[in-house]
């Protein structure tokens, strides 16, 4: 069986709401209906088959292929499977997803992962603001799962993130960890202003210090042994840090406006 593929025929005029080519969606379904699936085309609709070529019977893969970021809510409410995308992806990739995989060969948009419950989100590239975040309206980030960024992200990395992990092997915009309730975020490069900003709780894990804000203490240096069962975790994936292993760190903690039981552990301490 060969993985079910969805080739952009023409560049996009206006963006598509993909959140019906999952997995879940695509089960038992033959090639004609496929076809005939209506997706959102900006402010009207469109056939699957008119803007996708459309090859494959693997509907557990999923592909797009000359993928531009124009595609939002790529697996969106996915709970199984696994979705690859050839290119770039718009906003909301991973948008409450329940479990499976996603893998974006390119860059994404904003709100990727927002609201995910479950499982593996990989962008290689870029993502805009709002990685792991919640959705406009809805107070709840990022509750589970695991998102790996190779590359840099933008504003309001994490906010109001409850649980999961994010690693993100580029930098990181301001108000990283904004409003966290728990969860760890991990930034390999450097973050932006108003870092922890209404942090409750939770982690930031940091290659850099940052320049704090006045209700972010600092608590000296320390070695944390728990650190150990942190940093193996790390080690199933492919990122940078995967190679942490020193359990000796300069800690921070705060918010201090919101009991300041979030804590910034910079690890080249």
């Amino acid at each position: 069986m060969n993985a079910l593929t969805f080739t952009l025929k023409n560049p996009l005029q206006f963006s598509v709401n993909c959140s019906a080519l999952t997995p879940d969606h695509l089960a038992n379904k033959s090639a004609s209906d496929i076809a005939n699936i209506k997706v959102t085309y900006g402010n009207s609709t469109a056939l699957a088959g008119d803007l996708f070529d459309i090859s494959g019977d693997d509907a557990a893969h999923v592909v797009f292929k000359n993928a531009s970021n124009k595609l939002d809510y790529i697996g969106a409410h996915m709970s199984s499977g696994k979705i690859t995308v050839d290119g770039n992806a718009g906003a909301y990739l991973g948008f409450t997803m329940k479990n499976g995989e996603i893998h974006c060969t390119g860059s994404a948009e904003s709100y990727a992962a927002c609201n995910m419950v479950n499982g593996l989100l990989q962008v290689d590239a870029n993502v805009g603001d709002f990685l792991g975040a919640g959705s406009e309206g809805l107070r709840k980030g990022m509750r589970g799962g695991t998102v790996i960024i190779k590359g840099n992200a933008g504003d309001r990395v994490g906010d109001q993130m409850r649980r999961g992990l994010i690693l993100i092997e580029g930098n990181a915009g301001d108000y990283c960890g904004s409003r966290m309730i728990a969860g760890t975020i991990g930034v390999w490069g450097q973050v932006g202003a108003y870092t922890a900003f209404n942090m409750h709780r939770g982690t930031l894990l940091l290659k850099s210090a940052p320049a704090l804000h006045a209700t972010i203490q600092n608590c000296g240096t320390h070695t944390l042994p728990y650190l150990s069962l942190l940093f193996k975790s790390f080690k199933k994936y492919n990122t940078q840090f995967s190679q942490l292993s020193s359990q000796r760190v300069q800690r921070f903690v705060g918010d201090a406006a919101y009991k300041g039981n979030g804590e910034v552990l910079v690890f080249n301490a």
